[in-house]
């Protein structure tokens, strides 16, 4: 039918409340099929689509976990909250760090027990856990372990971030990690936010402008300003192995900081000790001798050094259980009866730790090649 064709009173009169209704209905239809349309297209063409959907599911387990629940989280909330630890379920403690006794002490009297003693700094402005933790030094001397422990030891909620979490290629949304970060720890303090390696996570204020830098510049200032306005149940512990690197202005506010250098050779000879614990070890054993000649030495490159040495008796094993082979094929040929030795490892001697030590000379002698190699200007 032409326009023309209707009737002139049809298509001035007004509209029934019949016709009105169905007309709502209509459009009410077409606009939600639209909005679930252009939403399972933009769903489907996401690529993160499915890591977002299993990070609500472990962050919804985890919330079970440490009883936190009937919090409403937004989406950002729920991405922060899936990288939350239950400091029960953390193995390391105190016992498990060697040579950082003084660290130790003094972490447990400036952090923890204003955690663990809330009521008794309540009217106190100078007795408050510190805003911000730094922990800085050499890599391997064990600040990711501190971090642990100090989140085992006083029970609060632990956000263990990395620098990649907070970065996102799409404009905005490492903004909006960043203040989520904040708003979850608030939600479930008391609560302590640990980021190894803060130097490179993008809260450095550039030098010159773009819009990638411009970003950074507004993730920087809306981390300080978290920073300032966050309850005191509220930590940010970070460690770092380039200070230098990190913002003067973060800096400015993480005043409590530690030096986690490399360990002096009492510190070694404890650190030794307690790699060694439980082991099967000769009665002729000397780790004095071994710290001695560790000089520069960090904890993770101890621990390697003891792994290392263990390896030793192992090859003696397998060695052991060839010959036995043998033995037990010339046995079956002439039927004579032969001793067999016990089936087990032998001890970890002195021999294999200094075995052990010239393994790990060579391998830091090849590493400090391949970096003064990079050091060197191309012509």
């Amino acid at each position: 039918m032409l326009l023309k064709e209707i009737p002139r009173d049809a298509l001035v009169r007004p509209l029934t409340r019949n016709e009105v209704v169905g007309l709502v209905v209509r459009l009410t239809i077409f606009g939600a099929v639209t909005y679930f349309s252009i939403k399972w297209v933009v769903d489907a063409l996401d690529p993160t689509r499915q890591q977002k959907l299993q990070a609500k599911k472990r962050a919804e387990q985890l919330m079970k976990q440490i009883g936190v629940q009937g919090l409403t989280l937004t989406e950002y909330e729920m991405n922060i909250a899936s990288h939350l630890v239950d400091p029960r379920s953390m193995k390391v403690t105190w016992r498990d760090i060697a040579g950082l006794d003084d660290v130790i002490t003094e972490l447990q009297d400036t952090v923890i027990l204003p955690f663990q003693k809330r009521h008794l700094f309540q009217g106190s402005r100078l007795f408050q856990p510190p805003k911000g933790v730094l922990l800085y030094g050499p890599p391997g001397c064990g600040k990711t372990l501190i971090g642990k422990a100090t989140a085992k030891a006083s029970g609060c909620r632990f956000v263990n971030l990395q620098p990649s979490i907070l970065t996102d290629k799409w404009y905005g949304e490492s903004q909006k990690l960043t203040a989520a970060v904040f708003s979850l720890a608030v939600k479930i303090q008391p609560c302590i936010i640990f980021i190894d390696e803060i130097g490179a996570c993008p809260w450095q204020r550039p030098l010159c402008f773009n819009a990638e830098l411009q970003t950074n510049a507004v993730v920087c200032n809306l981390y300080k300003q978290s920073l300032r306005m966050q309850p005191f149940v509220v930590m940010v512990m970070g460690a770092s192995n380039r200070p230098q690197d990190v913002d003067p202005a973060i800096l400015r506010r993480m005043p409590t900081t530690f030096q986690i250098n490399f360990p002096t050779q009492k510190q070694r000879q404890d650190i030794l000790k307690l790699i060694l614990a439980g082991e099967n070890l000769s009665n002729a054993i000397n780790l004095k001798e071994i710290a001695g000649k560790t000089e520069g030495y960090s904890g993770s490159d101890l621990k390697e050094l003891c792994r290392d040495a263990a390896m030793y008796r192992v090859r003696d094993y397998v060695r052991k259980q060839q010959m036995k082979q043998i033995t037990q094929q010339l046995q079956d040929s002439d039927g004579e009866d032969r001793p067999v030795d016990e089936d087990r490892l032998r001890p970890v001697t002195q021999l294999d730790l200094l075995f052990g030590l010239e393994k790990m000379k060579e391998s830091k002698a090849a590493a400090s090649y391949h970096m003064s190699l990079r050091d060197v200007p191309l012509d």
